[in-house]
């Protein structure tokens, strides 16, 4: 089939879905309606709200939402809507600094879109049509890929939403992007020698940047909101005083910092309590007497939630499902029959992986605390649409390369 032949039905083609990965996306939904409701109907004014109040329904909401965004996506031949990645991503660039603009304002940071009954985070989609404008330009002729112009073009992609998503700001969706985009440059065939170059200058920012925020005196600082500079200092275990601090600076700021670690010292907390079988199901004391903060155990630590209430055997179960999911991205990704559906599918899984590699290591102290879901179990009607539509994008990929 050439890419301008019809589609064949989807009724028809369903027996060419990945069906381990849609068992696992559909373990993941169901996970996550469990333990959202774990830890938002935790009192008796919870239970008693209307049903389109409880967040577990809402969650339900945009599963459904997501869902059918995913099985439309499905209809259509990647090659047909990649052809408009670049003005979706245009779009999303768009919203993006329209989101600075008029966005509603929270803990700080302008990122959302409030519509009433729903907020939207333009960040969330933006990652996906990043991918999608990024797989587009990267699928041109392998000769064209070698040229250092087309390398430049294909970072100033990546680097404009990058620095929109940091001004909002959002550090953590911001830096997802990087390893997404050099992994797409590398399946589809950029030189290595380039992404070496910059991986080694990147590597030496980074460390002069980190040595920066630790180490150099106050007025030497780069510029950092003041949320994302202790949120370093705490994961990297240093004082919040500076050495000439008085003794009452030194009192204030060790306050502060045991202020500014509660949230990863409970979640850790919270995984560790669960031992082997966890608490139980509602069980989860860290969540019930409100040690996880009640605004964050249902998205950024939902993890840990699950970790308590279902101990080692729980956390196993939810990085087995995720395995699969990501095993099967990559299997798709291979198996695709151009480079267009592998820079795709590779895209997606890697974009997957970063937010759960980032989201669980929050979660057990491995990695700072950033504002970044955990794809299809945290709530969130942004997080749980764009990852749903992320699994319907892989599922195109494999639906349509026997084509190919």
């Amino acid at each position: 089939m050439s890419f301008l032949s019809p589609s064949p039905a989807f009724g028809e083609s369903t027996s060419r879905l990945d069906r381990l990965q849609l068992a696992a996306v559909l373990g993941l939904i169901l996970l996550g309606l469990a333990f959202v409701f774990s830890a938002t109907m935790i009192s008796e004014s919870a239970l008693s709200q209307p049903l389109i109040k409880q967040l577990w329904f809402r969650q339900l909401f945009w599963y459904g939402v997501g869902g059918g965004a995913a099985v439309l996506l499905c209809l259509v031949d990647y090659h047909t809507w990649t052809r408009w990645g670049g003005f979706i991503y245009w779009v999303s660039i768009v919203t993006l600094v329209a989101v600075m603009l008029f966005g509603t304002v929270r803990g700080g940071a302008r990122r959302w879109f409030d519509l009433g009954f729903v907020s939207l985070q333009p960040s969330e989609l933006a990652k996906l049509a990043f991918v999608l404008a990024l797989a587009n330009f990267l699928s041109r002729p392998p000769d064209e890929l070698r040229l250092p112009v087309n390398f430049w073009k294909a970072l100033a992609l990546m680097g404009l939403p990058v620095l929109l998503i940091m001004k909002e700001p959002d550090l953590g969706s911001a830096l997802v992007f990087i390893p997404t985009g050099l992994a797409m440059m590398l399946v589809a065939g950029v030189p290595r020698r380039f992404l070496f170059r910059l991986l080694g200058a990147g590597s030496i920012v980074a460390t002069l940047f980190l040595v920066d925020i630790l180490f150099a005196p106050p007025h030497w600082q780069i510029k950092l909101e003041e949320y994302q500079r202790h949120r370093l200092l705490v994961y990297f275990g240093q004082d919040f005083a500076p050495p000439d601090a008085t003794k009452e600076q030194k009192q204030r700021m060790a306050e502060l910092r045991r202020q500014k670690s509660y949230q990863p010292n409970q979640a850790l907390r919270a995984v560790g309590s669960g031992g082997f079988w966890g608490k139980g199901w509602r069980q989860g004391s860290q969540t019930a007497l409100g040690f996880l903060p009640p605004g964050a155990a249902h998205t950024d630590f939902i993890f840990s939630v699950i970790a308590e209430e279902k101990g080692f055997i729980g956390s196993v179960m939810v990085l087995t499902l995720y395995g699969i999911v990501l095993f099967t991205g990559l299997r798709i990704a291979d198996r695709a029959r151009d480079r267009l559906g592998k820079v795709l599918a590779a895209g997606v899984v890697t974009l997957l992986f970063s937010h759960i590699f980032i989201n669980i290591g929050m979660n057990i102290r491995l990695m700072p605390v950033t504002g970044i879901p955990l794809p299809l179990l945290s709530y969130g009607g942004s997080s749980v649409l764009a990852s749903m539509i992320a699994i319907g994008m892989l599922q195109n990929v494999h639906l349509y390369r026997k084509g190919y």
